[in-house]
C-alpha cells in the first residue's frame, strides 16, 4: 500500500482487549471457514471488501472479524447471510492488483460471536463478543486429542500430496483445542460442517465432530488405496501403456503440441457428420466413435473398430454419377468402341430410355454368354463410359468361398469386406456398372457356395438391403447395373441363371473379324508398339489371310496376337534404322512374319473317300466343324465309338446304326453286313470330350456312305438329332454351328427343318454366301449329302414310313413303338 493513505478511522485492536461489545470491521468469506491459529490466503474483489481494506491501510497488523456466508452466489451478504460464530483475524499482508482487488494473508486469533450489525456502508461493521475456550483438561480429553493425533497421522500418511512436516507439526501442538482446530482447518469438509465445528466452543464436543469427519475421510482414503492396489494388481501391460498414454496427453496439452490420436477421431466424427449416411449406418458409427474414443490407441481392438468405421466411410451411400440419357450419343458410344453386339446395344438403349421416363428404374442386371474373345468385359467397360458410370470389375473364376462375396464377419482377424463392397468402394458411387467377370466359373466346397451369396446380389427385390457379413449394415445394390459374363451357361446354377436377363453373344462372322482389325486391333497395337500409321499399313488381302490361315476362333483375341506378331516384326526393322514405310499387302507378306499357314481347308481331303462326312458341333469357344470317319473291318458284328465321346452320342451312333440295318435293303446294303464285319466310328481331335445328340444325323450319313459306297460331298455339313424311324428333330447352338460353316468354307448347310426360323440371328452376309437346306427325314439328308444319291432306293423307304405314319410327309416324328 502506498504511504501517503492514512488510516486513522479504525483503531488498532489486540486480541487481549477484545470484550462484549466491541465493534470490528467484518470481511465475509464465500466456500472456506478460517479457524483460530490457522494462517490462509484470501482474494478480496467486493466493492465493501475492497473499501474495508482500502480503511485499514496503514494501521500494523490490523484485526478484522472474518464470518463465513451460508451463500457463496449472494454478493452483499447481510447479518443473516453470515453464520453467526466467526473468527478475530490480524491482516498479517495485503497485496494490491492492477485491478484494483486484493490479496490478503490472514491469522485466525479466537472465536468472536456476531451480535449486530451497526454499519453496513462503505463496508460491513459488527459488534462481537470473544468466545473463550474453557479449560478443560481431564483424561478423556487427553485420550480423544491422542486418537485425533494418530488418526491425522495415518491420514497424513494416505495424502503424499501433504509435506511430510505435517506430521511433526500435528506432535508440536499439546493443546487439544488448538489440534482440533488445526485438523479441522485442513479438513476436506463441507463449509457448513466446517462452521458447525467452529461454532462448537466446547472441547471434548468440538474433538468428537472432527474425529468423526476425519475418520470418514480416512476410510475413503483407504478405501481408494484398495481399490489403486487392486487397480494395479490387474492392470496388464495394456492398462499400463494407457495410462502413460493418458500422461503423455495431459503433457502434451500442457504444451500444447497437437494430440494427434485426439485429432484423428475429431477428423472421424466430422466425416461421419458430412457424410449424408443413412439413419441405420450413422448409428452405428457413432456407436462405434463413442467405442473408440475410450480405448487405448495401442490396442488390437482400437485398430478393428477404427479400420471398421473407416470401412463404413469410405463406401459411397449417396453419391451417384449423373446417367447420359442422350440416347444418339450413347448408340455413338458403343459402335465406336465395338463393331456388331447389336443385342446387347438394343438392350442397354432400352434401358437408358425407360431410364429418361421413369427416373428411379432399377438398374438390369444382363448376363453376357458367349465363346472367349468375343469383346464381353470389354462390353462393359464401353457401356460405362457411355452412360457417363464408373466401371469396376471383380473375377469369379475359381472363387469357392462365400466370404469372398458377402465378407468375414469382424470376429476374425484381419476380417475384410467381401468383393462387392470392395468393390463399390473402389467405384466410388452407388450407381457403377458392376461387371462379375467369369460367373459360370464358381466352385463351392466346404466354406459356402459363392452362387448361392450371390442370388441376393442380383436379385433385384432383395439387392437395396444386402446385407454384408463385415458391414452388418443394409446396402442399397438396387442402383448399380450389374454385368456378368460367361462361357457357358449350362454350368451356372438355375436360381441364379434365373435372376439374370441372359443375352448370347455368337462368335464373329469373318467381315465383322475384317472391321474390327481394321477399325480397332490395328490402331491400337500400332500405337503400343510405337509404330506410326503412316510407318506401317495392312492391305485387305493380308488380314483376310490372317484371319483364314493362321486363327480359328470365335472370338478374336489371337487375331489381335498374331497382328501383334507383324507389327512387332516391323518394329525390329525401324528400331534397327529403317523407318519404312511399310505395307503388308498378301499372302506372302503375312508369312515372312508370322511362318507358315496354320490352317488349311481339310473338307475336300476328309471326304474324298467313302464313310466320311462333315458334321457341325458347339463348344464353349463357338461352333466347330466335326468330321465322323466310319470304317469296317472283318469281325463278328461290334460296333466300335472311339474320340472320347459322351453317353448321348454313343447313343446316337447305336441309333444310326439300328436305322441303316432295318432300311438295308433300299440302301442297296447287303442285310448280312454286319454278320462278318465289326463297324469302327471315330471322331478325330480325340483330346477333346464330346456329348450331345446333333451329330446323330452326320454320323447316320458317313455309316450310309461307308456301306453303300458313295462318298459324301464335300461342301456340305450338317446338323441334326434322328430318331429310330429317320425323323430329323431340331438342335440348339445354330447361330454357331452356321459361322463355322462359313469359316470352314462350307457352301451347303442341312439343318433340322424345325430351325430354320433360327436363321434369323445369322448375319444377311452369311445367309448370301450359303445354301440353307431344311430337312425332316433322313432319306432328305442323304439325297442332298451324298455325290450319288441315286443308287439308292430312297423312294421306297419314304413310301414305307409314309405308309407307317398314314401321311404322306408326316411334319412331326411320330413316337418311338
Amino acid at each position: 500500500m502506498s504511504d501517503d493513505e492514512s488510516m486513522d478511522e479504525t483503531p488498532e485492536v489486540d486480541e487481549q482487549d477484545l470484550n462484549f461489545g466491541d465493534e470490528l470491521p467484518v470481511l465475509p468469506i464465500r466456500n472456506a471457514v478460517l479457524f483460530p491459529g490457522a494462517v490462509a490466503p484470501f482474494d478480496v474483489g467486493r466493492e465493501k471488501s475492497v473499501a474495508l481494506v482500502e480503511d485499514i491501510d496503514g494501521v500494523s497488523q490490523p484485526v478484522i472479524a472474518i464470518f463465513a456466508q451460508r451463500d457463496p452466489a449472494t454478493d452483499d451478504p447481510t447479518q443473516a447471510d453470515l453464520y453467526p460464530v466467526g473468527v478475530a483475524a490480524r491482516v498479517l499482508k495485503a497485496l494490491k492488483h492492477s485491478s484494483g482487488n486484493y490479496s490478503l494473508i490472514l491469522q485466525g486469533l479466537v472465536r468472536i460471536r456476531l451480535e449486530g450489525m451497526p454499519q453496513d456502508d462503505p463496508f460491513l461493521r459488527a459488534r462481537i463478543s470473544r468466545l473463550d475456550e474453557p479449560k478443560d483438561e481431564d483424561v478423556e480429553t487427553e485420550a480423544l486429542a491422542m486418537s485425533l493425533r494418530d488418526i491425522a497421522k495415518q491420514v497424513i500418511q494416505l495424502m503424499p500430496e501433504l509435506p511430510r512436516e505435517a506430521g511433526s507439526l500435528i506432535d508440536s501442538i499439546q493443546e487439544p483445542g488448538q489440534l482440533a482446530d488445526l485438523v479441522a482447518a485442513n479438513l476436506d469438509a463441507p463449509v457448513d460442517d466446517k462452521a458447525q465445528l467452529l461454532e462448537t466452543i466446547e472441547i471434548k464436543e468440538r474433538i468428537r465432530k472432527v474425529l468423526r469427519l476425519l475418520t470418514r475421510q480416512l476410510e475413503i482414503l483407504k478405501m481408494r488405496e484398495r481399490i489403486n492396489s487392486q487397480i494395479k494388481e490387474e492392470m496388464g501391460k495394456n492398462q499400463r501403456e494407457y495410462v502413460l498414454r493418458q500422461q503423455l496427453k495431459a503433457i502434451k496439452e500442457e504444451l500444447g503440441e497437437e494430440d494427434g490420436d485426439a485429432g484423428d477421431l475429431d477428423v472421424l466424427d466430422e466425416r461421419i457428420t458430412k457424410a449424408n449416411l443413412p439413419r441405420e449406418a450413422e448409428e452405428v458409427a457413432r456407436k462405434q466413435l463413442k467405442r473408440l474414443r475410450s480405448m487405448q490407441v495401442g490396442s488390437a481392438e482400437y485398430t478393428v473398430v477404427r479400420t471398421y468405421i473407416d470401412w463404413i466411410l469410405d463406401i459411397p451411400w449417396s453419391k451417384a454419377t449423373t446417367d447420359n440419357l442422350d440416347i444418339a450419343s450413347v448408340r455413338q458410344v458403343l459402335d465406336e468402341d465395338h463393331s456388331g453386339l447389336e443385342k446387347v446395344k438394343k438392350r442397354i438403349v432400352e434401358f437408358l430410355a425407360v431410364r429418361k421416363l421413369k427416373k428411379d428404374k432399377k438398374g438390369p442386371i444382363l448376363c453376357l454368354i458367349g465363346p472367349p474373345g468375343v469383346g464381353k468385359t470389354s462390353l462393359g467397360r464401353s457401356v460405362a463410359r457411355a452412360l457417363g458410370r464408373k466401371f469396376v470389375r471383380i473375377s469369379l473364376g475359381g472363387v469357392h468361398d462365400e466370404a469372398a462375396i458377402r465378407g468375414h464377419r469382424r470376429t476374425y482377424v484381419g476380417a475384410l469386406p467381401g468383393q462387392v463392397i470392395q468393390g463399390m468402394k473402389k467405384a466410388g458411387t452407388i450407381n457403377p456398372v458392376f461387371m462379375l467377370d467369369e460367373i459360370d466359373k464358381i466352385g463351392h466346397d466346404f466354406r459356402g457356395d459363392p452362387a448361392a451369396a450371390l442370388l441376393e446380389v442380383l436379385d433385384p427385390e432383395q439387392n437395396d438391403t444386402f446385407a454384408d457379413h463385415y458391414l452388418e449394415i443394409p446396402y442399397d445394390l438396387s442402383k448399380v447395373m450389374f454385368f456378368a459374363t460367361a462361357n457357358v451357361g449350362d454350368t451356372i446354377p438355375p436360381p441364379l441363371r434365373d435372376r439374370m436377363e441372359i443375352i448370347e453373344i455368337p462368335g464373329y462372322t469373318r467381315r465383322e473379324k475384317l472391321d474390327i482389325a481394321t477399325d480397332h486391333l490395328i490402331p491400337k497395337q500400332l500405337d503400343e508398339h510405337g509404330i506410326k500409321p503412316d510407318q506401317m499399313t495392312f492391305e485387305r488381302e493380308s488380314i483376310e489371310t490372317v484371319i483364314d490361315s493362321y486363327t480359328r476362333e470365335a472370338g478374336v483375341r489371337n487375331l489381335e496376337r498374331k497382328l501383334a506378331s507383324v507389327i512387332r516384326g516391323v518394329a525390329v526393322k525401324v528400331a534397327e534404322g529403317d523407318a519404312g514405310p511399310y505395307t503388308i499387302a498378301n499372302e506372302d507378306d503375312v508369312r515372312l512374319y508370322l511362318g507358315a499357314q496354320r490352317y488349311t481347308s481339310e473338307v475336300a481331303e476328309r471326304t474324298s473317300e467313302t464313310g466320311v462326312a462333315t458334321g457341325l458341333a458347339w463348344t464353349a469357344v463357338g461352333g466347330e466343324i466335326l468330321f465322323i470317319e466310319a470304317t469296317r473291318m472283318h469281325g463278328t458284328g461290334k460296333l466300335q465309338l472311339t474320340g472320347q465321346l459322351g453317353d448321348v452320342m454313343k447313343e446316337s451312333a447305336q441309333a444310326a446304326l439300328s436305322w441303316v440295318r432295318t432300311r438295308a435293303e433300299a440302301l442297296k446294303i447287303p442285310k448280312d453286313f454286319l454278320e462278318k464285319h465289326d463297324i469302327h466310328i471315330h471322331i478325330p481331335a480325340g483330346a477333346m470330350p464330346k456329348d450331345g445328340p446333333s451329330a446323330g444325323v452326320t454320323m447316320m450319313t458317313a455309316l450310309v456312305s461307308l456301306l453303300a459306297d458313295i462318298c459324301v460331298r464335300h461342301d456340305v455339313a450338317m446338323t441334326g438329332e434322328i430318331t429310330l424311324r429317320g425323323r430329323v428333330l431340331p438342335v440348339g447352338g445354330v447361330k454357331e454351328k452356321v459361322l463355322a460353316a462359313h469359316r470352314a468354307g462350307i457352301k451347303r448347310v442341312i439343318l433340322p427343318e424345325r430351325n430354320i426360323a433360327d436363321l434369323e440371328e445369322v448375319p444377311q452376309e452369311i445367309k448370301d454366301e450359303l445354301e440353307f437346306i431344311g430337312v425332316s427325314h433322313m432319306t432328305e439328308v442323304l439325297k442332298l449329302a451324298l455325290e450319288e444319291p441315286d443308287k439308292l432306293d430312297l423312294p421306297a423307304i419314304e413310301l414305307e414310313e409314309d405308309e407307317r405314319s398314314g401321311a404322306k410327309h408326316a411334319k412331326s416324328p411320330a413316337p418311338p413303338p
